[in-house]
């Protein structure tokens, strides 16, 4: 059974959510402060810690610091009554799991937890498989082989426990990730580029949008235009991406090409403006593959548009906004291989 601290000096919220937490099934304990929780979290094992950020003393933030320096598989979730861009940039340099917003929903709240418990589980149990990996290694090569075999199930697990995170908060785009990522896979297979890089760019497609997590849901469905605050905020999970990614034990590619997917091999893309020279070679097939999949589907604002219109928009772009031998392979995917968009989510295999 999973246990969770709420820490928030209004007791109410303390009270009210350390009762949805128990009637759910987990251990849950609450504190007033910064410094009662920190006094706990030295005494107690928790999993999960729920606070607030605007706290007198000692701040959320600052708790979470501290916290992190001694206990960096604590998951952290944050909540605030206040929402903007700042906090949520602050969530996602605090390694924060989720953003929730005050007045907290029952439901999103839970599925916070619940996701939040189970990477800290996949974090208990890697650990653990590594400890007796050690212990075995020098004289039991087959035991060290079953353990990397289950090291390697722990990060499909937490991969698509990555993506699943995207799809509660963003259940119109459900499965446009493992589209994505197939979709690359399919084109880097067909440039035959090696393996490694076939496998590694599938696991960055699969959870290539984690940063829109600290994008409020209703945003993200909005089914009109969005305006200048929120156009900014949405332009900003290329970074939150790459901030979260970059602190997981994956290659350091992934977060980098995550950081990279909205930019465009003339420079006009975001976050960094970065031109051809300057984009991986990931990135160029994933922004390719990210583009024809999404126009090919339906959208909140927009329905689908097909492929043909998705195909004629890379190709119309190609050597300008995308990497022209990208841009001819993925053609003759659809247009000489008869490539059909794949749903499948596929074992995922790379070097630890």
């Amino acid at each position: 059974m999973s246990r969770v601290l709420v820490v928030d000096d209004e007791k109410s919220i303390r009270i009210t959510l350390c009762e949805f937490l128990k009637n759910a099934g987990f251990e849950a304990y609450s504190a007033c402060d910064a410094l009662v929780a920190q006094e706990m979290v030295d005494e107690q094992d928790f999993d999960v810690i729920i606070t607030d950020i605007i706290m007198p003393k000692v701040s959320g933030i600052e708790m979470l610091t501290k916290i992190q320096e001694n206990y960096p598989y604590i998951q952290t979730i944050i909540m605030t009554g206040e929402p903007t861009v700042e906090t949520a940039v602050q969530a996602v340099q605090f390694s924060a799991n989720d953003y929730l917003t005050k007045p907290i929903s029952k439901e999103d709240m839970l599925k916070a937890v619940r996701n939040a418990a189970k990477i800290k589980s996949l974090h208990d149990e890697k650990a653990l498989l590594e400890k007796q990996n050690q212990l075995y290694q020098k004289n039991l090569e087959g035991i060290v082989a079953k353990r990397t075999e289950a090291l390697q199930a722990s990060m499909q697990s937490i991969i698509s426990l990555l993506a699943s995170v995207v799809e509660v908060r963003d259940p119109y785009t459900a499965g446009h990730q493992r589209r994505v990522g197939n979709l690359s896979a399919a084109i880097a297979e067909k440039m035959e580029l090696p393996q490694s890089t076939i496998d590694i760019i599938r696991i960055i497609g699969y959870i290539h949008d984690i940063g829109k997590m600290f994008i409020p849901t209703e945003i993200l469905s909005k089914p009109g235009k969005l305006n200048a605050i929120e156009m900014q905020m949405i332009r900003e999970h290329p970074m939150n991406g790459y901030q979260m990614i970059k602190k997981v034990e994956l290659p350091a590619l992934v977060a980098e090409t995550i950081y990279q997917h909205h930019e465009r091999c003339n420079g006009s893309g975001y976050p960094r403006a970065l031109d051809a020279e300057m984009i991986v070679q990931e990135a160029q097939i994933l922004m390719v593959a990210d583009v024809v999949e999404a126009m090919m589907s339906h959208r909140p604002y927009r329905p689908a548009l097909g492929v043909d219109a998705a195909l004629a928009e890379i190709k119309q772009n190609s050597g300008l906004l995308f990497n022209k031998q990208v841009v001819n392979t993925c053609l003759e995917l659809f247009l000489k291989d008869n490539y059909t968009i794949d749903e499948v989510e596929h074992n995922i295999s790379f070097q630890l």
